[in-house]
């Protein structure tokens, strides 16, 4: 009855279609007869192939056909699914005989001539034109309109719109014929808030504990102006599975989302009720192991640290096999020993009341050799760069920590960007042999510094300075090396002018060689400055004053392989001579004419293991750094025990012996969060009693960064946030600072890396170690944001709410945060 009921109607269309050329050509429609397809054409067509619509079609030339009959009614209907047409007709051109030959006439529906959105931002439409398929010349079809609809309220729904409207119209373009403009109006209304999650059938664990691990789903906090209660239906659905999560770890293995609703409530927003089932509580009890050869079953079930009667959590059981970070885990012991195609699959024998039995079932295979290291990415720096810091080498066999340590070494280059590097082992099982691919990807290395201004009486002041931080000067003689400057070794070349007119000028120059000799990591630098400070008068002028200063320093870096590659030993000899001519300072006990000279030597050993130098997350860093000069007075036959000797006797030589201990530690307590703890300690002393100390090298305490380093005396700044530095004569020789961050990464791209903190921070410095006490500290604490741009470094501020400081009692808040606030301002560097 219904192939009956069709035949009809196709025919109606068939008859319909012919209807208006039936006279023409006197065709009887009241009876079926048979023709042999003779030709077919198609008319009306301006941009389609009228040969593919034909085959679309189906009416095959050749072909006997009844007129009318049901194959022509099926060729209409096949055109018709098309959607790409207003009209559809089949009209006959000629009968010769028992041979017909038709033409299709079709209208073509409107293309589309261009679009626009109304009623949303240009950020909004940019990414909706990515989405939808809408280009000139396009074919307006009902399935065009309905599909871009769809994308539009997908787009918004995952944004948390539920409520978007989307209207789209079409107008007729009369400046091209059979085209329509399209208007695409948006309202998509307010983003609809979460007001409450409850949960039902909960009583093991609390909602708070569920509702914190639901991520990205969040109830709208009153207190909170910051955290987000959108809604977004994927992020919803991966937050359910969360859910499962929390159970599991507690021992509720079966545990579900037996339902959940969401619901609109009077004010629009979004009430959801989700009911759990816990199921029962499991434990571990037995657990075996199976297929295992090269080690035994005990040595394995030491590193699963699993005893039974503990809760069954699914987590930390796949973390003791596969994933604990600090490489403890039964995974790491065998891929650290060359097998790669290992796999351990634990397996639920037996489950008696509350109790489970495992089977770790063990699949050691052969031991994988690396053959090919394969590098991409590097457009900029060299290849060998690379492979001197890769640990996996062919022929060595596999070790997948050889693999995570190349990854950090990789990292601490500094010119790739971490969170890119790709590394793919590529095993062969037929030969028992892995090639490995690394994929860096480059980022900025390279800083620039350039300000001017005009200061007056002084002149121009200003500073103009670049750091080169993976200069090669193998390629500045090399064929095309220049790009524009010669640029792949690593090696650092630093310049920087610094002018404050005719007051003061600096000139300084350094280059660092990481690998001397290109094999071994033993670093080489130098540096030289030269300063000078003037009166303001000009040289021919018999008042005219002036402190210069010239020095240079030359060092030496080792990796050492004991205790483990991580430590460092670093040697270097420093030298500064002052020359006082005519000038006055404070610096120098009123010495208006003389030369001092400090030469050192440092020796600085030093243990650093953090992933990343940007934001470390993980790792350590200590340093312990020694500096001393020569002890001049031994070989000075001048009375130093003379209260009249003049200061240019006493310090022509400056000598002392001091000493800095550093320790940074970096942790990730979850998520992205990071805890960094520190502790410094600094002490500065003197051979000779009757000589004392001078103003060189001592230690500045409080300040930001403009107060680090003393280009007159080569004093070190500590900086203290929220204080103030110390006066001048107020510099120590022994301190001590102790510092705690919790640190976010709001922005990880490597071209604009942001991070904020929080801090808590204590310290103090004495003039005399019999004053020392470490526990007498001025606390501070409060707020700071880092922001790191290639070309320029390091950019940030501290905001610290000094509680020890001298000042009157505040008699309301804005005094409290006026006398006991300071902010802090970072430029290049992060301040000691």
């Amino acid at each position: 009855m219904k192939n009956f009921l069709l035949s009809i109607i196709l025919s109606f269309i068939t008859l319909n279609s012919f209807a208006q050329i039936a006279d023409t050509l006197n065709v009887d429609y009241g009876k079926s007869v048979d023709y042999t397809l003779a030709g077919v054409t198609v008319e009306g067509i301006q941009f389609l192939d009228k040969d593919i619509l034909i085959t679309i079609a189906d009416l095959k030339v050749g072909s006997v056909i009844s007129v009318p009959g049901n194959e022509i009614a099926k060729a209409i209907q096949n055109l018709w699914k098309q959607g790409l047409f207003a009209n559809v007709q089949v009209v006959v051109k000629k009968i010769e005989g028992d041979k017909i030959y038709l033409a299709y006439v079709l209208k073509e529906k409107p293309r589309l001539t261009a679009f626009t959105f109304k009623g949303i931002r240009k950020g909004e439409q940019d990414d909706l034109r990515d989405k939808l398929s809408l280009v000139k010349g396009k074919s307006v079809t009902d399935n065009l309109i309905i599909s871009s609809n769809n994308i539009i309220n997908d787009f918004y729904l995952d944004k948390g719109f539920l409520n978007v409207k989307v209207d789209i119209q079409t107008v007729k373009d009369t400046a091209a014929p059979n085209s329509v403009l399209m208007y695409i109006n948006i309202d998509k209304g307010n983003s609809v808030k979460i007001d409450h999650i409850v949960f039902e059938g909960n009583p093991n664990v609390k909602a708070g504990r569920l509702r914190r691990a639901m991520k990205n789903t969040k109830q709208n906090p009153w207190y909170s102006i910051f955290s987000t209660s959108k809604f977004m239906k994927k992020d919803y659905s991966d937050d359910k599975n969360k859910l499962i999560g929390v159970y599991n770890i507690k021992g509720y293995r079966d545990a579900k989302v037996e339902s959940d609703t969401v619901v609109k409530n009077e004010k629009g927003n979004l009430d959801i009720t989700i009911k759990i089932n816990e199921g029962n509580k499991y434990y571990f009890r037995n657990i075996t192991f199976s297929g295992n050869s090269k080690y035994s079953s005990g040595k394995l079930d030491t590193i699963l640290s699993i005893k039974p009667g503990e809760i069954y959590n699914e987590e930390f059981l796949n973390k003791r096999l596969f994933a604990d970070p600090n490489g403890n885990d039964i995974s790491s012991l065998y891929m650290d020993d060359g097998y790669l195609f290992f796999s351990a699959t634990p397996v639920e024998v037996n489950v008696v009341n509350d109790s489970v039995d495992l089977e770790i079932r063990i699949y050691e295979g052969p031991q994988a050799t690396i053959n090919n290291i394969n590098i991409s990415g590097n457009t900029k720096t060299a290849e060998r760069v690379i492979r001197r810091v890769i640990r996996t080498l062919p022929g060595n066999k596999f070790s997948r920590a050889d693999v995570i340590r190349t990854q950090r070494e990789i990292a601490t280059l500094g010119v790739f960007n971490p969170e890119a590097i790709k590394i793919t082992p590529e095993p062969h099982p037929e030969n028992g042999t892995v090639d490995i691919n690394y994929e860096v990807e480059e980022k900025p290395s390279d800083q620039f510094e350039l300000s001017a201004g005009y200061g007056g009486a002084t002149g121009i002041v200003g500073a103009l300075g670049v750091s080169f931080n993976n200069f090669s000067l193998r390629n500045m003689f090399a064929k095309g090396g220049w790009d524009p400057i010669p640029s792949g070794d690593l090696q650092r070349l630093s310049m920087r002018v610094n002018s404050s007119g005719k007051a003061y000028q600096s000139y300084n120059l350094s280059f660092t060689e990481p690998y001397l000799g290109g094999h071994k990591p033993n670093s080489f630098s130098v540096g030289a400055v030269h300063t000078r400070y003037t009166n303001y008068k000009k040289k021919d002028d018999p008042l005219y004053g002036s402190l210069v200063t010239n020095g240079g320093t030359v060092g030496y870096g080792v990796q050492l392989k004991w205790p483990d590659d991580y430590f460092t030993l670093i040697s270097s000899l420093d030298y500064q001579n002052y020359q006082v001519n005519n000038y006055a300072t404070s610096y120098f006990s009123g010495v208006t004419k003389g030369s001092f000279n400090n030469l050192g030597l440092s020796e600085s050993f030093s243990r650093n293991s953090v992933d990343n130098p940007q934001f470390p997350m993980h790792g350590s860093n200590f340093s312990l750094t020694a500096k001393i000069t020569p002890p001049y007075s031994l070989f000075n036959k001048a009375k130093f025990s003379d209260p009249n000797l003049d200061y240019q006797t006493k310090f022509k030589w400056v000598e002392y012996h001091k000493y800095r201990f550093n320790a940074e530690w970096y942790t990730s307590p979850f998520g992205k969060f990071v805890i960094k703890t520190s502790a410094k300690f600094g002490f500065m002393g003197y051979y000779n009693k009757n000589i004392g100390l001078s103003s060189f090298e001592t230690y500045s305490f409080g300040g930001d960064f403009t107060a680090n380093y003393n280009p007159i005396l080569g004093q070190e700044s500590i900086t203290l946030r929220g204080y103030d530095q110390r006066p001048q004569d107020q510099t120590s020789t022994i301190f001590n600072k102790f510092t705690i961050e919790l640190r976010y990464p709001f922005s990880t791209n490597p071209s604009t890396f942001v991070y904020g903190l929080v801090f808590l921070e204590g310290g103090n410095a004495w003039t005399k170690f019999k004053d020392y006490d470490p526990f007498q500290l001025n606390r501070t604490a409060g707020v700071g944001l880092r922001v790191f741009l290639p070309a320029f470094g390091l950019l940030g501020f501290d905001y610290g709410i000094g509680f020890d400081k001298n000042v009157p009692k505040p008699k309301n808040v804005g005094e409290f945060f006026s006398g006991y606030g300071k902010f802090n301002i970072i430029l290049g560097f992060e301040p000691e």
